[in-house]
Parts: C-alpha cells; sequence; structure tokens
C-alpha cells in the first residue's frame, strides 16, 4: 500500500477537526454520568460520507482504506483524551485545592500523562497484537466498519445520515430544554410521609428523591450502547440508593433534607452519605475485577520482527522523552519530590499493560480500578499528601487509558495494514488537539469545581470516587460518621462478593456491581433513563436485529454527539454570558 495514502495530509487535518468537534462531547459526558463512548466508528463514519460527497464532486480523489484509520486514530486519540485526568483527579484535586490549574498548565499536563501512554502502546504492541493476538472487539469492530465501509459505500452514506439525523434531533430538544422552554421531567408519582427525623414536615415526593425521567436523549443513547444488563442494574441501583437507603436515612436522621418544596431536589444533601455506599461498591468491585483478571496477565514481549532496528530505536527514544516529560511536569506544576515523581512512570508502565490485557480481552478499559491501586500506591509512598495521591494516581490511570485506545487503534491498523509508525504520528496529533480542546472547554465549562461539581447539574461521579478515595486514605476511616462506615462496609463485601458471583457464574446471571455502584453517585433521574435506553436498544436487537446492527450503533452516537455538543454551547454561553 502507498504509504501517501496512509499518512496524508487531508487524513491527519480530518482527524484532528473532528477530534476537535467530539472531544467537548466526551468531557460533557464524563461530568454528566461518568462515562465516555468511543469515536473510532463515529469519525469513520462522517469522514468516509464527506470525502465520498467531494470525490463525487470531483473536488479530490476517493479516501483510501489507509487514510480512513489514520483519521479515526487522530480523532479517537483527541476524544480520547478524558482519560488524562480531565473529568476525575483533575477536577477532584480542584475541588480539594479551591482551584482549577491555570489553562496552560493544565494543557501541557494532560498532554504529559497522555503522550506517556502512547509510547507505552507502542513497548506492548508486539506482544498482544503481532506475537500474542488478543481479540480486541473495539480494534476488531472499528477494523471489520472500515473495511464495509469501502465495499459498501451506499450503507455508510446511509448510516452517516442517520447519525446526523439523530444527532440534530438530539441537539435541538437540548438547546430548547436548557433555554426557555424546559421539558417536563414527570415524578414516579408518590409520596412518603415524613416521620421520625422529618416529623412534622410535609411528605417526602419522588422528585425531592431524584425519582424523575430525565428527557435526555443522551442518555437514552447511552442506555443502548450499554445494554440491558447494565440499564437493569441501574434501575435496581437507583431504587436501593434514592428509594430504599435515602428514605431510611432522611428518617434515621443521618442524611439531610433539602429545601422544603415538593418539586425540589434533595440530590445535594443527600449524595453527601450515598457516595460512600455508592463509591465503596464501585472500588471494591473493579479491583475484584482487576485481581481476576491479573491472573492472566502476563510480560509482554516487546521484540517485532517486523520493525527494523530504526522503529526501535525512536521507540526507546520516544518512552525515554515521554518519561521525562512527565516526571518533569510533576516536579514543576505540582511541587511533588521528584523521586514520588519517579516513581509513578514504572508503576503507570506495569499497570498500564494490566489495562492493555485487559482491553484486549474484553474490550473494558479498567481505568477506574488503574486509578485506584496508583492511589492506593501514592497512600503508601507519600502518605496524607492528597496532591501527590491524585497526580501520582493520574500518571497511571492516564497512560493506561491512551494506550488502551491506541492499541485497539493498532488492531485494526493490523488488519488493515497500516503502518504503525504512522499510527503513532497520528495519535500524537490527536493528542495534542485533544489536550487543547479538553482543557479549554473543561475551564469554560467548571470555572468554581468546588461548588459546581457532584451537584445534580453536574453529578462527576468520576470525580466523587477520586475525591472520596483521596479522603479516606488521608484522614483514615475513623473520621466517617459510623452509619456512613457500616454502609461502606457492607458495599464493600456487596461489590466483591456480586464480582465473584459474576466471574463463577458469567455476567448474565449477577446485576452488574459497578452500575450498581454508579447508581448510587448520581441522580436516580439519569438512571432511569439509561434503564429506559437500554430497554429499547434491548427490544430493537431481539426483534428487529438486522435493523438494529445496521443503524442502532449510529442512532445512538448521533443522540449522545448532538446533545452533547449542544449541551457543552448552551453552558459556554451561560458562562461567557
Amino acid at each position: 500500500m502507498d504509504t501517501q495514502r496512509q499518512l496524508s495530509t487531508r487524513a491527519l487535518i480530518s482527524g484532528a477537526l473532528l477530534g476537535a468537534l467530539l472531544t467537548p462531547c466526551n468531557v460533557y459526558a464524563g461530568l454528566k454520568i461518568g462515562w465516555s463512548f468511543n469515536v473510532s466508528i463515529v469519525a469513520l463514519l462522517i469522514t468516509s460520507g464527506l470525502w465520498a460527497v467531494f470525490a463525487r464532486l470531483r473536488l479530490s480523489a476517493p479516501l483510501a482504506i489507509g487514510e480512513g484509520n489514520i483519521t479515526q486514530t487522530t480523532a479517537s486519540s483527541a476524544a480520547n483524551i478524558i482519560s488524562g485526568g480531565l473529568v476525575a483527579p483533575i477536577p477532584a484535586l480542584a475541588m480539594l485545592s479551591g482551584d482549577n490549574l491555570p489553562a496552560g498548565e493544565l494543557i501541557a499536563w494532560v498532554f504529559a500523562v497522555s503522550f506517556l501512554g502512547i509510547w507505552v502502546a507502542w513497548y506492548l504492541r508486539a506482544g498482544l497484537i503481532v506475537r500474542t493476538p488478543l481479540p480486541f472487539p473495539t480494534g476488531r469492530a472499528t477494523a471489520e466498519t472500515l473495511q464495509e465501509m469501502f465495499r459498501h459505500g451506499h450503507e455508510t452514506r446511509l448510516r452517516l445520515r442517520i447519525l446526523l439525523g439523530s444527532g440534530a434531533l438530539a441537539a435541538a430538544i437540548k438547546w430548547l430544554d436548557s433555554g426557555r422552554w424546559p421539558l417536563p421531567r414527570p415524578g414516579l408519582g408518590f409520596e412518603l410521609p415524613a416521620s421520625g427525623a422529618l416529623a412534622g414536615a410535609p411528605a417526602i415526593s419522588a422528585k425531592n428523591l431524584t425519582l424523575s425521567l430525565d428527557p435526555s436523549l443522551m442518555l437514552a443513547g447511552f442506555g443502548a450502547i450499554i445494554g440491558v444488563r447494565a440499564g437493569l442494574s441501574l434501575l435496581l441501583g437507583a431504587l436501593i440508593a434514592w428509594a430504599l437507603l435515602g428514605p431510611l436515612g432522611l428518617y434515621g436522621g443521618f442524611i439531610l433534607p433539602g429545601a422544603n418544596d415538593p418539586t425540589a431536589s434533595w440530590f445535594a444533601t443527600m449524595i453527601e452519605w450515598l457516595l460512600w455506599p455508592g463509591v465503596a461498591l464501585l472500588v471494591a468491585a473493579t479491583l475484584t475485577r482487576l485481581v481476576i483478571q491479573l491472573r492472566a496477565v502476563h510480560n509482554a514481549r516487546t521484540k517485532d520482527a517486523s520493525e527494523d532496528d530504526g522503529a526501535i530505536r525512536m521507540r526507546r527514544f520516544g518512552l525515554a522523552l515521554a518519561s521525562a516529560l512527565v516526571v518533569l511536569a510533576q516536579t514543576l506544576l505540582f511541587d511533588i519530590h521528584w523521586l514520588l515523581a519517579l516513581l509513578t512512570v514504572p508503576i503507570a508502565f506495569v499497570l498500564a499493560m494490566v489495562a492493555a490485557r485487559v482491553v484486549g480481552e474484553t474490550g473494558i478499559p479498567p481505568i477506574g480500578a488503574i486509578g485506584k491501586v496508583s492511589q492506593l500506591s501514592s497512600g503508601i509512598t507519600a502518605p496524607g499528601d492528597q496532591t501527590a495521591n491524585l497526580i501520582g494516581a493520574n500518571v497511571a490511570g492516564g497512560a493506561a487509558g491512551q494506550s488502551a485506545d491506541l492499541l485497539n487503534d493498532f488492531k485494526a491498523g493490523h488488519a488493515v495494514g497500516t503502518a504503525p509508525g504512522h499510527q503513532v504520528i497520528a495519535q500524537c496529533l490527536g493528542v495534542a488537539v485533544g489536550s487543547l480542546v479538553g482543557s479549554l472547554v473543561y475551564l469554560q465549562l467548571i470555572p468554581d469545581p468546588a461548588t459546581m461539581l457532584i451537584t445534580e447539574q453536574w453529578p462527576a461521579p468520576a470525580v466523587a470516587t477520586w475525591k472520596v478515595v483521596a479522603e479516606t486514605l488521608d484522614q483514615g476511616l475513623a473520621a466517617l460518621p459510623p452509619s456512613a462506615l457500616t454502609a461502606l462496609l457492607v458495599a464493600t463485601g456487596c461489590g466483591i462478593t456480586l464480582t465473584l458471583l459474576e466471574s463463577r457464574y458469567g455476567p448474565h446471571r449477577v446485576p452488574s456491581a459497578a452500575a450498581l455502584g454508579l447508581a448510587m453517585v448520581i441522580p436516580a433521574s439519569l438512571s432511569l433513563t439509561l434503564c429506559l435506553g437500554s430497554l429499547v436498544g434491548h427490544a430493537l436487537a431481539r426483534y428487529r436485529p438486522r435493523l438494529a446492527e445496521r443503524f442502532l450503533l449510529a442512532t445512538a452516537a448521533g443522540l449522545i454527539a448532538g446533545e452533547s455538543l449542544s449541551g457543552v454551547g448552551r453552558a459556554l454561553l451561560g458562562v461567557l454570558g
């Protein structure tokens, strides 16, 4: 294959522009529900459709398959920049310190962390893709989509129209909902009598407990993607947290009520207690899953016979440069001792290797678990230092996230014959674009993290998890009230038990512990809509499987991207206005 038809200028520019467009979607979604979506297939749909139009108008040559892969590599690495800490450790540190990092420092830090992940991935490529090929489901799906697009142009154009149409619909509805014509948010229609600590107060309404339906097409789209098991688990978790534990806490006096208004949400006050069992369930489940998967991890050999000595030297030089950059950034930006900063690099490499193996086998990046393991290790090496704890864990989580993304790209590239060096160049460009755009969007959306995050508007569950772990390692469990400590211990046991049962009997027989935990740290209204979307997607896949295979992903991705971009635009106008 002609190298120019892979690493072309138009492929890089297309990927950078799409990355700049889609990065705000993941920043927005990450701050809303703690999840992001892989934009590889969305980028392929958009870029192949646009260049096909240009080709029919005789304005350019048709896009080659190698160029399509370079485009999606650039775009996905940009949109994946949130793994560099923008929706988890960085906001958590800002909440504890009271201030965001300045724009220049934030951009430099996010780039340094993600840049390290690129070179770690190149080191792992030979062992996980060439010599001992793992499935890498996301990368394989991208490769299959790429090959199908260049075989069936009409189908691609049809999917692109579906994506753009659903995106426009979601964007319009979000714009109206966040402006002068907010959509109704119907509650579940019940009230609980006030008694105990609330004796004499009005009845507790469903809306007080956030038990209402959020009219969000983005959430419905996410629900269709995550599947019915996760959707039903979110529903179960929401009912346990907000319909059972919440009222029990209100009656018992260890959860505080909010404003005395049946239409008001009490999320801000109730989450102060509910986040403890929720976070404990999340952390216990993810760490248990990681321990189970560690048994399958083996050291990947890094010698690739297909690479020449020049490529090997470049790989080594890049890893050394990235390591030095991330150590220097820690010492200069956060005043972390150079020895502690240096220790984060081998920890990040080992944990990124673990994450890569897990992603290769399951397609699910365990970034949350990787961050918690690194937080625990930082708690040992730098006890009582919340900054070192969060930033050290950020290095591991960011490097693992970016390396997992590039390994999926490597899997797709290996299938279609794209040179790995070309993909590394595309990834570096994507990281640079994502660091710039993502950091600026985050700073504009969340100028005051201490008051804006872990609220009903911005639940930021990942931020809550990182913040709680850092505070617990700093203050110890003894600082918790007895009721919260009891709930934390029970939730930890439940997370471990559910994960062990899932490992033994399979995921379809056991609720998702991660989804149960997530439902406890976001408003119940979000979980209800996510569940509804998962049920719609499941019904379509069951009764119209061919239709779902062709259009479900494109429709869901359009809903996510359209509402996210509209929400970001409306929020930025509110901040700037």
